[in-house]
């Protein structure tokens, strides 16, 4: 679903053609995306009334297909970032996603998400140092260790975006002087 999120998010942002979307997500998120998982994804938007297919002239080649997105498609687009399955947080990719499109989300659908992951993160903590307490041999624990390590970092970094939101929602609207 993430490939899905970040070309709804690209399209959300204007009309695109093909070559248009792939370098776009590649230069916002750094993945690539092929063909083969690109155009399946946007004839699905078309067929799903999500995203409009335009056809745009071009002197002595063949027409260009530019991509729009739709009402429904702005809906989709929102209802995928809004929501974290327990399976999608878990995947980091899926977590991304919807991180890198946090300006299309209120600060509670924000908080939500993060949540969602940080979740996730414990249970996986947990499990970890689990398996890290029953281990003897060096270089098992010391993978195990780095791995806690891993996590605890990236739970330290929610818990700084979770405040951010949080005190961006708690600041006084800025008044204008007439």
């Amino acid at each position: 679903m993430w490939i899905d999120i970040l070309l709804l998010a690209e399209l959300a942002r204007g009309p695109r053609h093909g070559y248009e979307l792939r370098r776009e997500v590649d230069a916002a998120t750094g993945h690539t995306l092929s063909n083969n998982s690109l155009y399946p994804r946007l004839r699905q938007f078309v067929d799903g009334e999500a995203v409009l297919r335009s056809s745009e002239e071009q002197e002595a080649k063949p027409p260009r297909h530019v991509y729009s997105i739709t009402d429904v498609g702005r809906e989709v687009l929102h209802d995928m970032l809004a929501e974290l399955p327990e399976e999608g947080a878990d995947q980091s990719r899926e977590f991304h996603a919807r991180l890198v499109n946090f300006a299309w989300l209120s600060p509670e659908e924000r908080l939500r998400v993060l949540d969602a992951r940080d979740r996730v993160l414990a249970h996986n903590q947990a499990r970890v140092a689990a398996l890290a307490s029953a281990r003897t041999e060096q270089w098992s624990r010391l993978a195990l260790d780095h791995g806690i390590e891993r996590i605890d970092a990236e739970r330290n970094w929610l818990a700084g975006l979770r405040a951010e939101i949080q005190s961006s929602v708690h600041q006084p609207e800025p008044t204008q002087e007439h």
